[in-house]
Order: C-alpha cells, then structure tokens, then sequence
C-alpha cells in the first residue's frame, strides 16, 4: 500500500516553521506497513493544491493533507477540496456545537469565523477533531483516499491516533513489520557500524538494520518483514540479545526511551537525588531531566554558572584555579561539581563547563572543549571532550554525554 504526504503552507516554504508534521505521519504510517512514496510541500494556492491532489491522486492510495484549515481568509484548503472534487459545502449542526464547547471551556464566545469551520465540502466525511475547532475530512475517489488535517500538531496526531490509523488498519490488508529501536551513545555511526559489522552481515534476509544518527548517539532500528508477527518478533529478540552483547556498554534505551527519563528511572529506583552545576550547557541539562513527568522524585536543584564570578560566589570555585587552569578545566568542572552536590544535598551531580563556540577558542583549548564531571557517593569522576565547531550541537551533545556518564554510575 502506497501513501503520499501533501503539506500546504506559506510558512513552510518560506523556512518559518519546520515541518514536523510529516516526519511523524511517516513514521506511524510505516510502522503500520505503509509505504510513503512522496512528500510535498506546497503554498496556500489553491491552484497549487489542486494540482498536487491530482499528481498524488495517480500514485498513491492513501494521500494525507495538513495545512490550510484555519477561519482566515488565508486558509483556502476546503474551497480547494471543494474545487477538486466538484461539490459545494454543506453545514453541520454536530461540529458547531462541538467548537462552541470548546470556547465556552475557555470562558469565550464563538466568533461567527470560527463557526464557519462547521461548513465542509459536501463530498466529505468529518472527522470530529477533540484537540481543536478545524475538523478533519476523509474523501473517496478513483479508489483513493484522501484525508485533510490541520497543521497544528497536536490536533494532527489527534486525528491520527482517533480516527486515520485505526481506519486504515481496518479497512486495508497490510504486510506484518516489526520495528525495534536499540539507541546507543558513546560513539559514532561510522565506527559503531565497523565494531557491529559481522553481526549486521550476518542478520536474517527478513530482518533489516538502519542506522538512525542524532548529536552524541545512533539510533540502531531493526525491521523484521514477515507473515507471522510471532516468528518476526522471536527474531528480533534473538538478534538484539546478540548485539546487547557485542555494545552493552553503549546501550542505553529502546524504541522513544530518552535519556533523561532513562537516568530519572534508575535515580528513582535507587531513591537518589541529582543536581547540576552548568556552565556551557546553560541549564539544558536541568530541563532535559524536569521534562520527565515526577522529576521532582529525584531532581533538587541546579546552579546556572555561567560568568567566572557566579562560579566563585555561588560554588566556591577558586579563583587561582581559574586564573591557573582556566574556566575550562578539570578542576574547576570538578569543583563545580562537589559544591553544588553539597549544597543542595544529593546523592548526584553533574557539571559542564566548555567552549560551545563559534568564538573563545585557543590552539590549547579548541572551540568544542567540553569539561563534564560527576560527582557520587564514591567520589568524583571528570571528563574532558572534544565535540566540534557547532555551537547548537555541542550544548545538546554535551548535556547528553553528561547525563550518559551519570547513567554509568547508576548502573
């Protein structure tokens, strides 16, 4: 089964949003044994739609739309729908009354823009969106269906999850996959796939390897291909207990495990507590770990040192230290360290202090010189890092290495 993705809008094209959207329709459609030929984006034209429906109307079997169904004048996605498959618009009671909850929840009144978006083009099927007021539309022609969503995301992914993918389940003989995510951290795709290589030679023809890159860590996904989901998933079990033994050290979660909700489960299960001290890493690190639901189980507190000052007054660096070794150094980060463990009370703690860059480097300290330290119950491990010229990517490296080398210890 063929899919193709039609993304309508302005703001893409121009480079002012990213388009997410796709990325994860993709992604659920191909764990459910679709295969996405295509994805357009396109400007809010109606010529433009309509030519692309008609191009996707000859490839694909199922077509996905987002964008476009805003109340405003800019919105044009329904009357190009409207256009395309040669009907008027009909209005329905159900949907206005549905978005008239939806503002009194937030105490409003709805504006008679907003009640427009209850009249559709004729031809369709609502879909009732609970995320928001734009419904979604499911169309049949010529064998194809096509389906128009908003593009906000979260009302996307509702409609998704409560109405496209359970119907297309339903209604479609789809091929059995399999999926599984192995994410390592700790080295890079060229050299992982070297220290795997014998093993990935010697995976089962049903079974394929993608290497999925991110800053600081590879994503390993399995894909077993097949028509009984009990023998796929037997295999893939087999050939993941293979490679845990091959990279145990470089595993650190499966499937949309994230690191810090990773480390936040072995803090919890050890009832122990973690703080940081960060410098380079500007508190990314304390986000990454509070955006864990009940992070409060474990996480205390962090000191954001990023002036030479902040780290003498509030950690008690001393300044010696930092004339003598520099900001940058094994024994400030350590020191960093130590103090913010002792001061908000924790088992942990981590700091960073590096050079992210693009400016403030030296020959003896290049731009992505990252210091990290940790500091335990058995005293205080510190590392130093050599990450590149980007600054984005070294912040997110480094607070991902960090809270790797916390994960280490808890283990």
């Amino acid at each position: 089964m063929k899919a193709e993705i039609i993304t309508i809008g302005d703001e893409i094209l121009i480079g002012q949003i990213v388009d997410t959207n796709s990325a994860w329709m993709a992604q659920q459609l191909n764990d459910i044994g679709v295969k996405i030929e295509r994805i357009v984006t396109i400007p809010d034209a109606l010529d433009e739609i309509t030519a692309a429906l008609a191009a996707a109307e000859k490839r694909a079997d199922v077509v996905l739309i987002t964008g476009g169904l805003g109340p405003t004048k800019d919105d044009v996605t329904k009357k190009a729908l409207a256009e395309y498959f040669k009907c008027g618009f009909t209005f329905h009671a159900d949907i206005e009354a549905h978005i008239a909850r939806l503002f009194a929840r937030f105490g409003k009144e709805m504006s008679k823009l907003n009640s427009l978006q209850a009249e559709l083009p004729s031809a369709c099927e609502p879909l009732q969106n609970n995320q928001g007021t734009a419904p979604g539309m499911w169309f049949t022609q010529n064998d194809t269906v096509f389906v128009s969503m908003p593009g906000v995301p979260y009302e996307m992914k509702g409609l998704m999850k409560d109405h496209v993918l359970p119907r297309i389940k339903s209604t479609y003989a789809l091929p059995t996959i399999l999926h599984r995510t192995i994410l390592t951290m700790g080295m890079g795709e060229s050299w992982l796939s070297e220290r795997i290589a014998e093993w990935e030679d010697a995976l089962p023809a049903h079974i394929k390897l993608a290497y999925l890159p991110s800053p600081g860590r590879v994503r390993l996904r399995l894909s077993a291909f097949g028509p009984d989901l009990g023998a796929l998933a037997y295999s893939i079990f087999t050939e993941e207990r293979k490679l845990t033994k091959l990279i145990p050290e470089l595993i650190y979660g499966y499937d949309d495990d994230t690191i810090e909700a990773v480390v936040g489960e072995l803090l919890r299960g050890k009832r122990q507590t973690v703080s940081t001290a960060e410098s380079c890493t500007g508190g990314l690190i304390a986000h990454k770990l509070t955006s864990v639901s009940g992070s409060s189980d474990y996480f205390q507190g962090s000191i954001i040192s990023y002036a030479n000052q902040v780290k003498i007054a509030s950690l008690g660096v001393s300044e010696l230290d930092i004339q003598t070794h520099g900001a940058v150094s094994e024994a400030v980060v350590t020191r960093m360290a130590e103090a913010v463990k002792a001061k908000m009370q924790t088992d942990f703690a981590i700091a960073t202090s590096g050079i992210a860059g693009p400016t403030g480097g030296t020959d003896e300290k290049p731009v992505g010189t990252v210091w990290i330290a940790v500091a335990g119950p058995n005293g205080t491990t510190a590392k130093k890092y050599l990450f590149g010229q980007n600054r984005e990517r070294n912040i997110e490296i480094s607070a991902n290495t960090a809270l790797n080398m916390l994960r280490k210890q808890l283990i």
